[in-house]
């Protein structure tokens, strides 16, 4: 998407997505509106890395002042996703190997504290409302719903830290996912099967539902450095981070198992 609107003032078919995502934010003030349908953009690549993001431009496209346009674009800043400069106005922030790395080295931290914290006092009730949010996330990837897909993968893995009752771990890992979520759209398709992922989710989630805190949190640092590694393939990277020995391996053979 070179611009959200052209130079005589046109929308391009970009922008109509755009607008399209705005009619879909259902009952949300105007700033949160704007800041669900930008935050999406973002993330699922209409506004692209490096894209200037015009305040009057983006009011016309979602028919609305430019003050939640605003709003949403300090709210964009501070999760990371947009960036503002000096005289210059704002711009969707660039993507590299080396902030994926970053991001991730935090996120390698702070998520399987998070989930070990949760395991040692999941209740049925947890395990429930993670079930509910992975089968939401299956359906959603069968049915091609990207957006559906994106919000029912976030709901899972923070109904895994919600147990931990960390309010400050969920603050802090709130910006740095939403920003995984971007690389992950940008770096196109992971080849890995459904099937795969799917059993990666499945088997951190029964660590839980044991409340074995250890092998929860071996399970998803496993499952975060798998994806890590993946995307910064498709970048022209390298391996950014070592799997720790046993969830792999237990993976592995799980795979060489089913029928081919």
């Amino acid at each position: 998407m070179a611009s959200v609107g052209d130079e005589g003032g046109g929308v391009t078919p970009d922008s109509k997505k755009l607008a399209r995502l705005a009619r879909q934010s259902g009952h949300r003030t105007l700033a949160e509106q704007a800041f669900a349908s930008l935050h999406e953009a973002i993330v699922t690549g209409v506004l692209e890395p490096g894209e200037r993001l015009p305040i009057e431009e983006l009011a016309e496209v979602l028919t609305m002042s430019p003050m939640p346009i605003r709003e949403a674009l300090r709210r964009l800043d501070s999760a990371g996703l947009v960036e503002n400069i000096p005289h210059r106005g704002a711009r969707v922030t660039e993507l590299s190997v080396e902030d994926l790395r970053e991001v991730y080295t935090v996120r390698l931290e702070l998520e399987p504290l998070a989930v070990r914290e949760a395991a040692a006092s999941f209740t049925d009730e947890d395990a429930q409302a993670a079930n509910e949010a992975l089968e939401r996330h299956r359906r959603a990837i069968e049915d091609g719903r990207v957006g559906e897909a994106w919000e029912s993968h976030t709901d899972f893995h923070f109904a895994l830290y919600a147990p931990a009752h960390n309010r400050w771990l969920t603050r802090l890992i709130t910006p740095l996912w939403e920003t995984s979520e971007r690389y992950r759209h940008a770096s196109g398709p992971v080849e890995w099967r459904l099937d795969e992922r799917r059993r990666e989710h499945e088997e951190i989630l029964a660590a839980c539902v044991a409340r074995e805190p250890d092998r929860a949190s071996l399970e998803l640092y496993n499952h975060l450095a798998r994806t890590a590694n993946q995307v910064s393939a498709r970048m022209g990277g390298g391996e950014l981070f070592a799997l720790r020995p046993g969830a792999d391996a237990k993976l592995a053979a799980a795979g060489d198992a089913r029928p081919r």
